[in-house]
């Protein structure tokens, strides 16, 4: 097995000592640091999404492996930064005003992360100027955001219609998610993408920020 290879096993294992080693390690044999993201970290991150799309694993996996990504990548970023590698795409992501829930954001945020997407996570309990407001600042090609309550789903509509009124709604793409949203609403309020899961939601903002760009 080749480094990159170990890389992607341990990270998928959660073993985030490891994975630290084995990135310097292969920093240290010349490997670069485009290809050791790639074909370790990203690879094994890759695969995690789908066994958590398919139910083979759940969310703690998710999380201690999404430990293990973040120890490599650490690792990494001085070295992708000074080499001009550029992330797949900008995403602004938050749960909408008046939600206080995080995990279901949290996870979009480690899947998307681990296809590659630079994800400016506004937290919770986030006003809908500030989604436009980041988007601009960040020249972000995505807005995602989450819900959990029906109570505050319509703050999504909110989000869509300043960024209308913003002049940035051609540029960028408004994704939503969270339990009480469906395919159903999202086509109502004008959004773009509706995905019912983490790693869905990861893939199709990695196809947005292709067609974006």
């Amino acid at each position: 097995m080749n480094i990159l290879e170990e890389i992607s096993l341990n990270l998928q294992q959660g073993k985030a000592k490891i994975v630290k080693e084995l990135v310097q390690k292969a920093i240290d044999e010349g490997i670069s640091a485009e290809k050791i993201l790639e074909e370790g970290l990203l690879a094994g991150m890759s695969i995690i999404g789908e066994k958590f799309k398919n139910n083979e694993i759940y969310v703690p996996d998710v999380l201690i492996a999404a430990r293990a990504m973040n120890a490599g990548s650490e690792l990494l970023k001085p070295l992708l930064a000074s080499s001009g590698v550029k992330a797949k795409g900008k995403v602004v992501l938050g749960t909408v005003k008046g939600d206080l829930h995080d995990i279901g954001k949290n996870l979009v945020r480690m899947m998307m992360e681990g296809k590659g997407l630079e994800v400016i996570d506004l937290g919770i309990d986030v006003p809908t100027e500030k989604f436009v407001n980041a988007a601009i600042e960040n020249q972000a090609q995505i807005i995602a955001c989450s819900a959990l309550l029906t109570t505050t789903m319509g703050e999504m509509k909110n989000v869509v219609e300043a960024a209308k009124k913003a002049g940035i709604r051609d540029n960028v793409a408004i994704m939503v998610g969270g339990a009480p949203v469906n395919e159903n609403f999202c086509k109502n309020i004008g959004a773009d993408v509706y995905k019912p899961d983490a790693a869905s939601a990861a893939d199709a903002a990695v196809e947005l920020c292709k067609a974006l760009q």
